[in-house]
């Protein structure tokens, strides 16, 4: 089974909305194989996006010192598209299985706060695949941040 369209800020967030539909922990528990969230991001535009060197707060938002003096792109803007920086769409996501530590939370109702603490250790963030997006090149960080919690 399936489920799409889960207004969520994590994947994680889909269990206790799930809870919160009346969906009892153990039928969850027993049942959920994994949780996936997704976002859509402009792709910067190939044809004008510049190069831009990041400040030391971008920097931190991006990895810390590893980040400091590299460069990513922003948008400029140009007759390919539209003006905007900006061409066509891509996801960025977060996915995570329920394995046995997980499962066994959701059965005992743990809290969201819990799962997701479980969930990072093993797990990277959607805000961690829209990182490696930002700098490979393909989106901007303000667009990351626009669709995530970033900031």
């Amino acid at each position: 089974l399936v489920l799409s369209t889960l207004h969520t800020n994590t994947a994680i967030g889909a269990v206790t909305r799930l809870q919160d539909m009346g969906i009892e922990p153990f039928l969850l528990s027993s049942s959920l194989l994994g949780v996936m969230a997704q976002r859509l991001v402009r792709v910067l535009c190939p044809e004008c996006k510049a190069p831009h060197v990041l400040s030391d707060s971008e920097a931190e938002l991006l990895g810390g010192d590893d980040c400091r003096g590299r460069s990513v792109f922003r948008p400029v803007g140009c007759d390919h598209c539209n003006h905007s920086g900006y061409r066509g769409r891509m996801g960025i996501y977060e996915l995570i299985e329920v394995r046995d530590q997980l499962r066994a939370m959701i059965h005992e109702g743990a809290s969201e706060q819990e799962m997701l603490r479980e969930a990072r250790r093993q797990y990277p963030s959607i805000e961690d695949d829209g990182r490696r997006r930002v700098l490979s090149g393909h989106t901007s960080l303000e667009e990351v941040m626009r669709v995530t919690a970033l900031a």
